[in-house]
């Protein structure tokens, strides 16, 4: 009995063994292929490396004899892994994008917000576009709204995500939270899980960001009035304004499923209030609108199919085009369940 529980202990320790030994191949083979140190010409080299010497150390475990001297090997490979990894930095100093140049920074003195480095781009292609970078103010005590929009660019599953602050004037403040994109560098969501952008908080005009996503890329964008008290809308947005200084002060890495557009505009949403569950919808963003409906975030006086059906905002955007601001984003919110008509805007503008 005592030989067959020495045996069974083995066993699993073998499974255990063989099993983090398959993590580690998968992963550093990723992580030296998206981030290798010696170049381009010995990437592919260097992540093969890394798997055949995963694939030998798993044969050895569980074919040979000298099993324990493979393990004490490949834990030695990997700590020479992670001590590399643990190097690579993030960094507020690139040759970045145009449009993720500048990261947004604010500043609260008692009601009054100033905002800098707000978007405001003209765009005529994604290639194309007249930058303009602003300082704005806002009275906080004038802050009357708070939407989400959705931006639905790979399915049902994965959307991006804007919270959008309206204030009594009419002007709105869009946050977006992206990667920081390097020049002529292409999206990847799996190189996001292996430190190959930054974050970035954008605060831009409607205008910009949103027309961005419908007028240009024709993305399918969906726009959702939150139910929200003033206290907690206000909170929101200095949380907003809070994260943005600390990532421009001290950068941080994007990472596909932990630090993304909606896990942190969740992260936020429970500072303000804390006993806000998580749901694993906040990890598939696409559907993280029907969690806030469940949690009575949004207009519940419709199924949320009819809600969502009516929230599709892209082909009035298309249609405001040429619409000054802030006659563009009222024109966005014409018919959207939970919001008040727009007098000028059922008039057909002004």
């Amino acid at each position: 009995m005592r030989g067959m529980t020495r045996r069974g202990a083995r066993g699993a320790a073998i499974g255990i063994l063989a099993l983090a030994i398959l993590g580690f191949g998968v992963w550093g083979t990723l992580a030296v292929w998206f981030r290798s140190p010696l170049g381009p010409a010995l990437q592919a080299p260097a992540a093969v490396a890394w798997a055949l010497l995963s694939l030998a150390a798993l044969a050895v475990l569980l074919l040979s004899s000298r099993r324990w001297t493979a393990v004490a090997i490949y834990a030695l490979a990997i700590a020479a892994l992670l001590g590399w990894w643990s190097t690579i930095h993030p960094s507020n100093h690139r040759d970045w994008a145009v449009d993720v140049s500048r990261p947004a920074t604010g500043e609260i003195t008692g009601n009054r917000l100033v905002v800098r480095n707000v978007r405001n781009f003209d765009w005529r292609t994604e290639a194309d576009m007249t930058p303009r970078w602003e300082e704005r103010s806002y009275d906080l005590d004038k802050l009357v709204s708070v939407d989400l929009y959705a931006d639905y660019w790979a399915g049902e599953a994965i959307a991006h995500t804007i919270v959008s602050f309206g204030f009594a004037d009419g002007t709105y403040l869009a946050w977006s939270i992206e990667l920081r994109r390097r020049q002529k560098q292409a999206f990847s969501a799996l190189a996001g899980f292996f430190k190959e952008s930054e974050l970035i908080y954008i605060a831009a005009d409607e205008r910009d960001a949103i027309r961005l996503r419908t007028n240009i890329r024709h993305e399918d964008l969906r726009l959702y009035r939150l139910k929200v008290p003033a206290a907690t809308a206000r909170g929101f947005l200095e949380a907003y304004v809070a994260e943005a200084n600390a990532l421009a002060a001290k950068p941080v890495w994007y990472n596909t499923l932990t630090s993304n557009c909606t896990t942190l505009v969740f992260r936020m949403a429970k500072l303000v209030e804390p006993g806000i569950p998580f749901d694993w919808r906040v990890l598939l963003s696409g559907y993280f609108p029907a969690y806030a409906y469940d949690r009575g975030a949004l207009d519940t006086s419709l199924p949320f199919a009819e809600l969502a059906r009516r929230s599709r905002i892209s082909q009035r955007a298309i249609e405001a085009d040429d619409a000054p601001q802030p006659l563009f984003s009222e024109l966005l919110r014409v018919d959207i369940p939970g919001i008040a008509p727009c007098e000028r805007c059922v008039a057909g503008g002004s």
